[in-house]
């Protein structure tokens, strides 16, 4: 895929690269106009989208509160039933004086269009009073029902039951009725003595699923009525879900609080209202499918597409007329600059054009001549710069090291140590022939790995053998050349900052390898090393240049020499760590004899 797109983004540039100025005014034009419409219509298609669904959820919960009015008004209905019930027949009624079947009966009659059964049971479940049915069920067992289990346990709360068909009492019509059953914990009064009993009644469920049956939302939703764990208690699909044909969810629904929610079920995207039911904890579901922004048939996206078309022809040919004007005075222009590009000297700027152009072809043609002078002296100052820096970098050799071996050197020869003042003599004589090299920067490896073995000869023999040392060269490396002085330096900062603060016998190394095109050289030390964070900013350009007590090149001397004579890829690493040493890695090309004459030709004053 990405292969691909890098295909196609090529085929762009190179297609825009052949483009000529006019038909890039045009497409661009077109394009920003063409963007403004899309965005503009797009803004506006999401506005309405979002007035449409804030409609749809502002009329879906003026619904379902009018739904929860109504139901509630019924379900209040129930409890006042409950209530004249308890308060007014049971609690004034000595059960073993007087019978309560004539007060509930009269209470049934006023309630009849909504209500089944009103009945009275005792602790252990048997039945004190019932109306209109009378005749309890052989297999009937009220005290083991939860509407029965949860009146005594709860004792200050009204209990409502999911729907179900009455099951207590012998029906003479033969009838199954559904109801809802509303049960509480009452004290019924026997010889004047009170004791725990259960008041149930026993509502018709076609009232409560007459509230919910007739009401219409829009994009054809619907409403369901749930308990508070999420079983249905109403349903305009309700037998299909009971059979398995259809499925709703509500269980999910239950969890949700009051208001709209945005859902996905079985692939459909739909607005969920909820509306929790007071002293029930039922909860009242509003589902409408999403909104059809289209239109019926497709009709306004085909409305939309061909606007859009029409606009994009009507823009393009006002675009290319416009960018026309505009453009024919910079390619002609342009002619008259690939002209002068092709080596013609009398070539004519026409003015034409706006003034920013006229302008221009004037400044173009007064400036050639002298932009053909500055470019040769552009060139020929870069040039000698370069060879000025070169120059002061690597002539930056403190005379102290000298100093410093012949001092030791008239010190030895007074001691009587004529051998080791003859071999330090004699190694300074071949480090000094190594480093004039006959005016020379770019050396063979060989003559560069010499002078570092004469160095070092040198220095082991004033610290008194206190560091060893060992200089290698791969195979490989045969037939190399490198810029002069670069190991020295490295070696230098390795005996005064490295092996002098140890305590232990110092080890120095170089080592020098070919990888592929590039000549590696490690100098390393085992002496006291630095943290990595400091190692870090040695070759900072913000930080001062080092000076050492050495020669006084220094670490960021080499680094700046090699990359201004071979470039960025190039120069020092270093590898640090405290107490375990440091090793400082010098990367530089792998250059045969041919390479190294055209860096001394263009490095060659």
């Amino acid at each position: 895929m990405r292969a691909l797109l890098k295909r196609l983004a090529g085929r762009i540039a190179q297609g825009y690269r052949s483009m000529s100025i006019q038909l890039v005014l045009s497409l661009s034009f077109t394009a920003v106009a063409l963007a403004g419409v899309v965005f503009l219509g797009a803004g506006l298609l999401l506005r309405f989208s979002d007035s449409t669904q804030a409609l749809t959820q502002e009329s879906t919960q003026r619904v379902l509160a009018q739904v929860n009015m109504n139901l509630d008004s019924h379900l209040r209905r129930m409890m006042r039933v409950s209530d004249t019930a308890y308060y007014r027949v049971i609690k004034k009624t000595d059960l073993t004086l007087w019978s309560m079947t004539a007060a509930m009966d009269l209470l049934y009659e006023e309630n009849r269009d909504a209500l089944v059964s009103i009945a009275v049971f005792n602790e252990g479940g048997g039945l004190e009073a019932a109306v209109p049915l009378s005749a309890s069920k052989p297999s009937a067992i009220p005290n083991e029902s939860p509407w029965f289990r949860l009146a005594l346990e709860k004792m200050e709360n009204l209990h409502f039951s999911t729907p179900h068909i009455q099951d207590l009492f012998d029906d003479p019509d033969n009838r199954f009725r559904w109801v809802v059953s509303l049960s509480r914990h009452v004290q019924l009064t026997r010889d004047g003595n009170t004791e725990s009993g259960v008041l149930l009644v026993d509502m018709s469920f076609s009232g409560v699923a007459q509230v919910c049956r007739d009401v219409e939302l829009p994009n054809g939703g619907y409403v369901y009525l749930t308990d508070r764990t999420g079983e249905i208690i109403y349903h305009p699909r309700q037998q299909l879900i009971y059979s398995g044909l259809l499925e709703e969810n509500n269980l999910t629904a239950a969890g949700y609080s009051d208001g709209s929610h945005r859902e996905r079920f079985q692939g459909q995207d739909r607005e969920v209202t909820v509306k929790t039911v007071g002293y029930t904890g039922w909860k009242l579901v509003g589902v409408v499918p999403a909104g059809r922004l289209w239109g019926e048939g497709g009709s306004l996206p085909l409305f939309g597409i061909s606007l859009l078309l029409f606009s994009a022809f009507l823009m393009a040919f006002l675009n290319f007329r416009v960018s026309a004007y505009i453009s024919d005075p910079i390619l002609r222009l342009d002619q008259a600059v690939k002209e002068l590009e092709a080596g013609r000297d009398a070539v004519e700027f026409e003015e034409g054009g706006c003034y920013e152009l006229r302008r221009l072809s004037r400044s173009i043609a007064s400036m050639v001549s002298t932009m053909r002078h500055l470019m040769d002296d552009i060139i020929q100052q870069e040039a000698q710069k370069r060879r000025s820096e070169l120059e002061v970098l690597q002539s930056q050799i403190n005379p102290h090291f000298l100093y410093n071996t012949l001092d030791s050197v008239i010190w030895m020869t007074e001691s009587g140590r004529y051998q080791e003042s003859i071999q330090m003599v004699t190694s300074l004589a071949r480090l000094f022939r190594i480093a004039l090299s006959r005016g020379k920067r770019i050396i063979p490896l060989a003559d560069e790995l010499e002078h570092a073995r004469h160095y070092l000869n040198i220095q082991q023999i004033r610290y008194k053998n206190k560091f060893e040392s060992s200089v290698t060269a791969g195979p490989d490396t045969d037939g190399l050349y490198t810029l002069k002085l670069t190991i020295q330096p490295l070696l230098e900062n390795a005996i005064y900052h490295g092996i002098t603060g140890s305590e232990e016998d110092g080890l120095i190394s170089v080592d020098a390898r070919r990888e592929g095109d590039d000549l590696i050289i490690d100098v390393s030390d085992n002496g006291v090393g630095m943290r990595p964070e400091v190692a870090a900013t040695l070759l900072s350009e913000e930080r001062p240049a080092l000076r050492t007590t050495g020669s006084g090149i220094g670490v960021r001397n080499v680094h700046q020499r090699i990359r201004l004579t071979f470039g960025e890829p190039y120069g020092l690493t270093i590898f640090s760590e405290p107490d375990e040493g440091t090793t400082i890695r010098l990367r530089l090309p792998a250059l045969d004899l041919e390479q190294a004459e055209q860096y001394q030709q263009e490095g060659a004053p």
